[in-house]
């Protein structure tokens, strides 16, 4: 066993699971991925919700979204591990900045956060967070992802429909000079959608944090500089 200091190939320090019957080859392979995901020890050491929590503060590092005194909305908030650090960051629990999280399913309270039990595809939906938020938002985040299918083409498509949906709600509820983070997956970007969303923001990119495995499709699609007033808001 290789003691502190010593160099050590870290392959043979992975944790490996004994094969169970009832376990699928999947199962398997995520369990083994979780025990050996050093963002996933972080996050229990540090009392994190999620190891989700990272993609976040990474990007805010580099971009500066969540500044003290800013509105932010979680879509899809649960567990809330992204509702937390926007909490911290804007200085909500100060009274300065406000987070409100939409979700269907609970989550547990956080200090500094407002919490809707609600779609928000629901029409309802920005009435019922202006009235928490006030005249808009300067942050929408979305780490959204639908129930994978293991299909490629479905899977892209699915979580599609959801960063459409995002952006659109972001497009009603944003103010001027506001900014969207959405949860996307390579190559699954439709054209369209950029071209919507580069009309209605002034920088759109895409970002890989660190914290984001690299064998994992995932990515983050950031729209920055919302121009405000460029089309028709929804009618509720």
């Amino acid at each position: 066993m290789a003691t502190r200091g010593e160099s050590s190939d870290p392959r043979s320090l992975k944790v490996r699971l004994k094969s169970k019957k009832n376990r699928t080859v999947s199962q398997k392979r995520w369990l083994e991925r979780q025990l050996n995901d050093p963002y996933v020890a972080r996050a229990k050491r540090e009392g994190m919700r999620s190891r989700a929590a990272y993609k976040l503060i990474e990007v805010d590092d580099k971009y500066r979204l969540l500044k003290p005194g800013s509105r932010v909305v979680d879509l899809g908030a649960a567990p809330g591990g992204w509702s937390e650090i926007a909490a911290k960051r804007v200085q909500a629990a100060e009274g300065r900045g406000k987070v409100v999280a939409i979700d269907l399913l609970d989550i547990q309270p956080i200090v500094g956060v407002n919490f809707l039990h609600l779609d928000f595809l629901d029409p309802s939906a920005p009435e019922k967070l202006t009235t928490l938020i006030g005249e808009g938002a300067d942050v929408v985040l979305s780490d959204m992802a639908a129930n994978a299918t293991g299909h490629k083409k479905t899977d892209q498509l699915k979580i599609m429909a959801l960063v459409e949906a995002g952006a659109e709600f972001a497009a009603s509820v944003l103010r001027p000079g506001g900014s969207f983070l959405s949860k996307v997956l390579q190559g699954g970007t439709d054209a369209a959608l950029l071209a919507q969303l580069k009309r209605d923001f002034t920088t759109v990119r895409h970002v890989k944090p660190q914290a984001s495995r690299a064998d994992s499709s995932e990515l983050y699609l950031l729209a920055t500089g919302f121009r405000g007033g460029t089309r028709p808001q929804p009618t509720r």
